[in-house]
């Protein structure tokens, strides 16, 4: 369905998705509580985890850093293989 709205068309998407029955059952319970469609019930939660999300502050990671004098004289040019070979060397790998 194409909608026209300020502007702009909006598209309404039909879509299936499986919910846990207890999940369902509470929301139909809250839409006829409420007197509203489960339709709009599930627009107004999934709309507000993404407002949640939207202004959660993005994750900060701190570098992991080690003292030392760098990589072993074996490894200075060594690929993938030869790190991997070490770390499981002795280990059956």
């Amino acid at each position: 369905m194409k909608i026209w709205v300020y502007g702009y068309y909006l598209w309404s998407v039909k879509t299936t998705m499986e919910i846990s029955d207890n999940l369902l059952l509470q929301a139909k319970k809250v839409a006829k509580e409420e007197n509203v469609t489960l339709r709009s019930l599930t627009e107004e939660g999934l709309r507000k985890v993404l407002e949640d999300r939207a202004l959660r502050e993005p994750a900060s990671f701190k570098p992991v850093t080690f003292k030392g004098n760098g990589l072993k004289p074996e490894f200075q040019d060594a690929g993938w293989e030869a790190f991997r070979a070490a770390a499981y060397e002795g280990h059956g790998g």
